[in-house]
C-alpha cells in the first residue's frame, strides 16, 4: 500500500496489499492495519493455550476472562447479568470497571478494531461487498444507526423480564472467540448467517447496527476517552479517501463541518467528531497528506 501515491480506496486497494504501508521516503513497514490484526491473534492464541497448554496469561474468552489474575468482564454482559439476576456481582463490576479504565485511556470504541475477532471477518465480508457493489450484483443500502440503540436496550429489557441473558444467545462476538477457542458448535451457523448478510445485503451490518457490545464502549468510554484520531485541516486536501475506507465515513464528514463553525478559526486540529470511531487507524493508513494521527492527552494532562 502506497498512499503516498496512489489513492487507496476501499475498491482500489487489495485486502493483502493494506498489511504493508510504503512510507514517503520509500521504506516499507507494517500498517495500522497489520497491527490491529496480530493483536487480535495475539489474543486468542493466549485463550488458546490457557485452555489447551496451561499457560495462564489471558484465560476464558471474549466475554469473560482473567489476564494474570485480574478479572476482566464484557461491560454489556455485566449489565445482562444485574438486569436478569436484579443482583451486582462484585467480580463483573470489578472486571468492567478494569476493562472502561483500559479503552478510557486508549481509545473508547478500540475492543471493536484490536481485540474483536469478528472484526476481522467482517473486513472481509466488506471487502466482498465493495466488489460485488462495482459489479452491479447488488445495490448499495444505507440503514441508520439508530436502530442499534433500540436493539441494546432490547436485550437488556429482555433479561429483566426472562431472567436470562438474551444477548448471549445471538452474541456473535462471543460464538466466533468460542469457536476459535473450543472448536466447532451449531451456533457457528449464526455466524455465518450474519457474514452472508453483510456481504450481501449491507455492509458492517452487524458492527454498525446490531452489536450492543459496541454501543455500550461507545456510550459509557468513546466520548471521555484520552484516545483520539485528530485531524489537521491544513494538511487536508479533502480528496475523501478516509471517508471511503471508514465503514463510519460520516464521523470524518461531520468533524470537517464542525471545523468550519468553530469559533477558533486559527484552530487547526481537530478530534473526531462523535463516539463511532473504532480506532482502527484505517484513515491514518491511508491519508497520503498525513493529515490524520493518533494523539492521547495523557501528556497534556502531565
Amino acid at each position: 500500500m502506497d498512499k503516498y501515491n496512489n489513492r487507496e480506496t476501499l475498491k482500489k486497494s487489495s485486502f493483502f496489499s493494506t498489511f504493508i504501508s510504503t512510507k514517503e521516503n520509500g521504506k516499507k513497514t507494517f500498517s495500522l492495519r497489520a497491527y490491529r490484526y496480530f493483536s487480535v491473534i495475539l489474543i486468542h492464541i493466549l485463550f488458546l493455550l490457557s485452555y489447551y497448554v496451561d499457560i495462564q496469561i489471558l484465560e476464558g474468552s471474549i466475554s469473560g476472562s482473567r489476564i494474570l489474575g485480574f478479572h476482566l468482564a464484557d461491560p454489556f454482559l455485566s449489565l445482562e447479568v444485574i438486569f436478569a439476576h436484579k443482583q451486582f456481582p462484585i467480580n463483573l463490576i470489578i472486571g468492567s470497571i478494569t476493562i472502561l479504565s483500559f479503552y478510557f485511556i486508549f481509545g473508547g470504541r478500540a475492543f471493536c478494531s484490536w481485540v474483536c475477532p469478528y472484526g476481522i471477518v467482517s473486513e472481509i465480508g466488506e471487502k466482498i461487498n465493495s466488489k460485488l457493489i462495482e459489479k452491479k450484483i447488488i445495490k448499495p443500502r444505507k440503514i441508520t444507526r439508530k436502530i442499534r440503540y433500540f436493539i441494546w436496550a432490547f436485550f437488556l429489557i429482555s433479561s429483566f423480564f426472562s431472567a436470562i441473558l438474551v444477548f448471549e444467545i445471538f452474541n456473535v462476538v462471543g460464538i466466533f472467540s468460542r469457536f476459535i477457542i473450543y472448536g466447532f458448535s451449531f451456533a457457528f451457523f449464526w455466524v455465518v448467517i450474519v457474514f452472508l448478510v453483510e456481504v450481501f445485503f449491507y455492509r458492517r451490518f452487524w458492527c454498525a447496527c446490531m452489536c450492543p457490545l459496541g454501543t455500550t464502549y461507545s456510550l459509557i468510554a468513546s466520548k471521555i476517552s484520552l484516545t483520539k484520531i485528530s485531524w489537521n485541516k491544513d494538511k487536508c486536501d479533502h480528496c475523501g479517501v478516509c471517508i471511503d475506507v471508514c465503514f463510519v465515513g460520516d464521523i470524518l464528514e461531520l468533524t470537517k463541518k464542525n471545523s468550519l463553525e468553530s469559533k477558533d478559526k486559527n484552530k487547526i486540529k481537530f478530534n473526531l467528531s462523535g463516539i463511532d470511531c473504532t480506532m482502527c487507524g484505517r484513515c491514518v493508513d491511508v491519508c497520503h497528506h498525513d493529515a490524520l494521527k493518533f494523539e492521547n492527552k495523557i501528556k497534556d494532562i502531565i
